[in-house]
């Protein structure tokens, strides 16, 4: 590991120069055109549908896509293969509690002629028509599951995390080709572009299907990390093992697993989540340490429920911050609520509380709201940063998680 590149890195944070930021929408993405409109794309996992609403307090319906148009060619293909038939059952009764996972997490090209789709049960990227509805092309990932996205700040690429062979692939928008690929830790889970889409930052989150939970045998879930990758060689230069750097601030005993995150306005905080626990850490890029911890509420239903018993080691799995800084939009997704947090004081408004296992937040390309999708109750919220209320809900597919804003040609209709 490169010391220079990891001094480098440091300088450009301290600086503010790492373009994308976590937390902020992508350029490509958000973007305005003439030629398209933006919308909000909400993956439903288990329907293998992708609803499409307007991004604001409204949440119009505007259409809905089928992202497995090719189901039954795929189940066929697994049916035939008695090691990927075990993955698929595997992947349904560890990871999707009883369900095929069909979409994890989606982005459109710039010109929103087609919807990147990354589908774990198939193990598979695929880019859809969003016209005809039909496949461009599809990628196989390495391993037997496909997870988190990103999109490359100029909107020319993604990476995909395929969680069993600890690597992300890189993938041309356009053609599915693969780009590049690089190694990464246990599992890895969320990709954001970073330094203007000259770094990807990955988070692995290690075995969280296994019922291995208690502290002291946190070893088993594997090896976790935050990583930080030069895009173009693949190298990497930079590993942060959040449990030993919670447990150097005087919170021992915590997971090393990353979930969610989001960076301040001037990208030298990152905020962020882990498994079992119930809030979010401060974390100081420049001086390389956890500043504060933000414990929130726990709902009297989970205050003595076994690690064993969370979803996937989920306490929380969801937090966006507003583009001024100000407020953090948080997932409760053991205690079943979304909140707003004052940044300054880490205090929580009053819980949105209107449906249940909240798994994903996003915020608006205005900066007004947070989507926050309710997978339990197959909706999706708007929430005021302002005044930490709901302002607005539609009904979605079956099981909703991963929501982006992405891009549909202007006279796009499905009418």
């Amino acid at each position: 590991m490169r010391k220079h590149g990891k001094l480098a890195l440091r300088a450009a944070l301290a600086a503010g120069l790492l373009g994308a930021g976590l937390g902020a929408p992508v350029p490509a993405q958000a973007a305005a055109s003439d030629e398209t409109r933006e919308v909000l794309f909400v993956g439903n996992n288990w329907d293998g549908t992708v609803d499409i609403v307007t991004p604001d307090a409204a949440l119009d319906r505007v259409g809905r896509l089928n992202v497995v148009p090719d189901l039954e060619e795929r189940l066929a293909e697994i049916r035939l293969d008695p090691i990927r038939w075990a993955y698929f059952v595997g992947i349904r009764h560890l990871i999707g509690e009883g369900h095929d996972q069909f979409v994890d997490d989606m982005y459109t090209t710039p010109d929103g002629r087609i919807l990147i789709v990354s589908r774990p049960s198939l193990a598979d990227v695929v880019g859809i028509d969003t016209e005809t509805g039909e496949l461009v092309w599809r990628f196989a990932v390495d391993g037997q599951r496909s997870d988190h996205m990103a999109l490359s700040p100029d909107g020319t690429e993604v990476a995909v995390s395929a969680s069993t062979a600890n690597t992300v692939h890189r993938l041309d928008v356009n053609t599915g080709e693969e780009i590049g690929s690089f190694p990464t830790g246990d599992q890895p889970h969320e990709n954001i572009y970073v330094d203007g889409g000259e770094r990807i930052v990955n988070a692995s989150i290690g075995t969280v299907y296994t019922a291995l939970d208690a502290p002291w045998l946190d070893w088993t879930k594997g090896q976790r990390f935050v990583q930080i990758t030069d895009r173009e060689t693949g190298e990497v230069i930079e590993r942060i093992n959040m449990r030993d750097k919670l447990a150097e601030a005087g919170y021992p005993d915590m997971s090393a697993a990353v979930r969610p995150m989001t960076f301040s306005p001037d990208e030298r905080y990152v905020y962020f989540q882990v498994s079992f626990f119930h809030g979010f850490v401060e974390y100081d890029l420049t001086e390389d340490r956890v500043t504060r911890v933000a414990e929130l509420p726990i709902a009297d239903a989970v205050e003595d429920l076994a690690r064993e018993e969370y979803l996937l080691d989920s306490a929380h799995h969801g937090i966006a911050m507003n583009p001024a800084g100000t407020d953090i939009c948080v997932a409760g997704t053991m205690s079943d609520y979304a909140t707003i947090v004052d940044r300054e004081t880490l205090t929580p408004a009053e819980p949105v509380t209107t449906g249940t296992k909240p798994y994903w937040a996003t915020q608006s390309a205005d900066g007004d709201h947070c989507f926050v999708s309710w997978s339990g109750t197959d909706q999706v919220s708007a929430i005021s940063y302002e005044t930490g209320e709901e302002v607005g809900t539609v009904t979605v597919g079956d099981h909703p998680q991963r929501m982006r804003l992405g891009r549909l040609p202007a006279d796009w209709s499905q009418e």
